[in-house]
């Protein structure tokens, strides 16, 4: 589900942030960030992976790849659900899910798909400072089992 969406009201305190190389091999330490963030979360395994796609489509086709570019990942937590948020420095293209063919072999295209099939809520806004935009996604579980 593509829309727009403001962090859960209940969001506890201020959201962890950090900036990242541009580089692909940043994505890993991306995916650590977030699994410190969320702990023993019951949905960790898809929130790093998606994470993950969200994180290698910024530095492959995003001005975030380029020399000297960076990328920000920000994670706001609540009791059964999280909000993730890649902030790059933007491209001429709008990020939007392929629909690939279950059957296709390819290697590449399949991020957001992956985001829109997993996530609860995804989309994508332009950064308020003007300075590219902001993939996100947001997962929820049930509260109970939250450690």
């Amino acid at each position: 589900m593509h829309e727009r969406s403001f962090p859960h009201p209940e969001a506890r305190g201020i959201p962890a942030r950090r900036r990242f190389p541009g580089l692909a091999n940043q994505i890993r330490h991306a995916r650590r960030f977030v699994a410190r963030q969320l702990g023993d979360c019951p949905e960790l395994a898809t929130a790093t992976l998606l994470t993950s796609e969200i994180a290698t489509n910024a530095v492959t086709h995003s001005s975030s790849g380029a020399p000297g570019g960076k990328f920000e990942v920000v994670v706001y937590t609540a009791a059964g659900w999280t909000r993730v948020e890649v902030r790059d420095l933007g491209s001429p293209e709008l990020p939007r899910p392929q629909h690939r063919d279950p059957y296709d072999v390819s290697e590449h295209g399949r991020g957001l798909d992956l985001v829109e099939a997993l996530a609860a809520k995804w989309g994508v806004d332009a950064r308020a400072d003007g300075l590219g935009r902001t993939v996100w996604f947001e997962l929820v579980w049930d509260p109970a089992s939250d450690s």
